[in-house]
C-alpha cells in the first residue's frame, strides 16, 4: 500500500505565502505524475499543478506565475509554494502520485491521494 501524508497548510493573510509539502511511503516502485488538486466548498475538485517524472510542470490559469511546483524523487516528496495568496485561493489542498503498478491484465497506473489541508487566505 502507498500512503500519502501532507502538511503546511494554515491560515495566512492576503498576499502572504505558505508551502505546502507531501511525502508518498509504503511499496512504492516509481512515481509518474505528482501534483495538487484543491476543492472549495460546494465545488469540486479542481487541478492546480502537476509535476512530470522528468519535472515538466503544468498550472491551472488561476495560479500561473504565483505557485511553484517541485518534487523530490529521492525522498517520494512533491511541494507546493504559494505566493501572492488571494482569499479566493481558500480550499482544501489535496497531493497526489500516479503510481504504477501490476494488474491481472498487466501494468495499470493508480492514483493515490493525501488527507487534503486546509488553506485559509483572510483580505
Amino acid at each position: 500500500q502507498v500512503q500519502l501524508v501532507e502538511s503546511g497548510g494554515g491560515l495566512v493573510q492576503a498576499g502572504g505565502s505558505l508551502r505546502l509539502s507531501c511525502a508518498a511511503s509504503g511499496s512504492i516502485f516509481s512515481i509518474n505524475a505528482m501534483g495538487w488538486y484543491r476543492q472549495l466548498p460546494g465545488k469540486q475538485r479542481e487541478r492546480v499543478a502537476t509535476i512530470t517524472s522528468g519535472s515538466s510542470t503544468n498550472y491551472a490559469d488561476s495560479v500561473k506565475g504565483r505557485f511553484t511546483i517541485s518534487r523530490d524523487n529521492a525522498k517520494n516528496t512533491v511541494n507546493l509554494q504559494m505566493d501572492s495568496l488571494q482569499p479566493e485561493d481558500t480550499a482544501v489542498y489535496y497531493c497526489y502520485i500516479d503510481h504504477p503498478e501490476v494488474a491481472p491484465t498487466g501494468w495499470t497506473v493508480k492514483k493515490y491521494w493525501g488527507q487534503g489541508t486546509q488553506v485559509t487566505v483572510s483580505s
